[in-house]
């Protein structure tokens, strides 16, 4: 049987946790609060921006 992961055994960012548990940041570009994404797992302490755009705005 395999085990589920709960609260101490979560790897970082939110790879096993519903949506509304998942970290979250604020983008500097427009102000809007953005979730984690399975795309961005590996390199989600590097991520600022929300999109392309706001990245774009600078």
């Amino acid at each position: 049987m395999g085990r589920r992961r709960g609260a101490s055994g979560e790897k970082p960012g939110g790879k096993g946790l519903p949506p509304s548990l998942r970290p979250t940041k604020t983008c500097p570009a427009c102000g809007r609060p953005f979730a984690w994404r399975k795309k961005w797992e590996a390199v989600w302490e590097q991520v600022i921006y929300c999109s392309d755009r706001c990245r774009n705005q600078r």
